[in-house]
């Protein structure tokens, strides 16, 4: 047992030195990163370890601390706090991100008090953290397997979950290869809640215990529509107003798909004048360069940050130049296109679409949300597009009434069936906690 301690004290040290070693040659990077874009500037001294007055001002006896990387885990455990403050009452949930854009969205959700950047994976920054909220529960979501947080929330006697936990086909060789020092890291895991039977199969594959894997299901299905802004009214008089229609979402883009969806637009507003394309582009770093793509395709366009609300969009593209409201418009959409899938990056959350019934397109790279894919294609509720078929399969779609309802109306019956993700995740949570905790909260 104690040359089992030293072994793992060595690997720890060995991997906190590799970390700081990357982390200095790779310095030049991120200071560009942080001049050219502004990212990773703000919360840098709470990536470093030093905890905001926020935090210590209003520590309570018992907390959870829960981490979402970036938006779409925000949003995925959204409901999951919301039970979880329900249940059990008194209790402080603190939440974490990573990004920029997951940090702003989790303090408009649930306040800029609890809400603050992950610390760096090494010793002493995670730990001022954990000494400092003192967790009872310590929540990460999808593939978080930071070995200094899991190793130093263990050793100070904190349960750990990882929830809705995923393995993509990418990164699925990446932890094949690293198996044995995950093997480590897992056994620092009470329990493992998997989106599906296959991310059960791999999460064993690569190290967790199999008799604390179980599946819980995706949170992601049980996403909240967001709530009605001042913007969303405003887009919906306009449409009203000046008798736009039809209306194509392309949301999540990426780099390489952009001109595709104009050259797109270009054919839609052909047949269709008073048609609107909202382009949201997934980086805001990459905002500038859209906008510069639009102009040179001579298209029409709008600034959605330049936009007051009274200006005519009709037969224009809609840039969405903002964070957080991609969401409230698919409402609007006749077509949803959902990016990141027809160039090879694995694809974007289809969800926001469907829970509003929506006719949805992808492309074929769809490997980051694989079993979500698999499920609506099972249900023909969404139609795969190749870079060479984009513009058919929306001008037919456009075309067809009935065809876009019949889309629509099978991707909500697929939420409706995908329904207990967030009731099975709370029930797992809340049984970590000792017995007469948990039999308290069921009662």
């Amino acid at each position: 047992m104690a040359d089992n301690r030293k072994y793992n004290r060595r690997v720890y040290f060995a991997y906190t030195v590799l970390l700081l070693l990357a982390l200095m040659l790779s310095a030049p990077w991120w200071l560009l990163e942080m001049l050219r874009h502004g990212k990773y500037r703000a919360g840098l001294r709470e990536r470093l370890g030093v905890v905001p007055d926020r935090l210590r001002r209003q520590a309570a006896d018992e907390t959870i601390w829960i981490h979402a990387v970036s938006v779409g885990e925000v949003l995925a455990v959204s409901r999951m706090v919301e039970e979880l403050k329900a249940r059990l009452p008194g209790w402080q949930v603190a939440v974490s991100t990573t990004t920029d854009t997951g940090q702003k969205l989790a303090r408009e959700k649930f306040g800029e008090r609890s809400v603050f950047y992950i610390p760096l994976d090494l010793t002493w920054a995670v730990t001022a953290y954990l000494r400092s909220l003192k967790p009872r529960v310590l929540v990460l979501a999808e593939s978080e397997f930071w070995p200094n947080l899991l190793h130093e929330a263990h050793a100070m006697g904190v349960l750990v979950a990882v929830v809705n936990a995923r393995v993509s086909d990418r990164s699925l060789p990446r932890y094949v290869r690293f198996r044995g020092l995950l093997r480590r890291v897992m056994q620092n895991v009470d329990v493992f809640l998997a989106q599906s039977e296959e991310d059960l199969r791999r999460l064993v594959e690569i190290g967790a215990p199999e008799e604390r894997v179980q599946v819980g299901g995706n949170l992601k299905f049980e996403v909240k529509p967001p709530c009605k802004t001042p913007f969303v009214e405003a887009f919906s008089a306009a449409l009203l107003r000046d008798g736009i229609r039809p209306v194509v979402v392309a949301g999540s883009t990426l780099e390489g798909e952009e001109a595709m969806l104009l050259a797109c637009f270009q054919r839609v507003a052909e047949q269709y004048p008073a048609a609107v394309m909202v382009l949201a582009p997934r980086h805001p770093e990459r905002f500038a360069a859209v906008a510069s793509l639009l102009e040179a395709s001579g298209l029409p366009g709008q600034w959605r940050s330049h936009w007051d609300g009274q200006a005519a969009i009709g037969g224009q593209v809609f840039l969405l130049d903002t964070i957080g409201e991609l969401a409230g418009l698919y409402q609007f959409a006749d077509v949803a296109f959902v990016g990141g899938s027809l160039v090879p990056r694995g694809g974007h959350n289809v969800l926001e679409a469907a829970q509003y019934g929506k006719a949805i397109l992808v492309g074929r790279h769809t490997e980051n949300f694989r079993d979500i894919i698999s499920i609506f294609q099972r249900a023909q509720a969404l139609r795969v597009v190749t870079p060479e078929s984009l513009t058919a399969t929306v001008l037919e779609l456009l075309g067809d009434d009935a065809e876009r309802r019949r889309l629509g109306e099978r991707a909500r019956d697929v939420m409706r069936t995908q329904q207990g993700a967030t009731e099975r995740t709370v029930e797992a949570l809340v049984a970590l906690l000792p017995a007469e905790i948990a039999a308290e909260r069921r009662a």
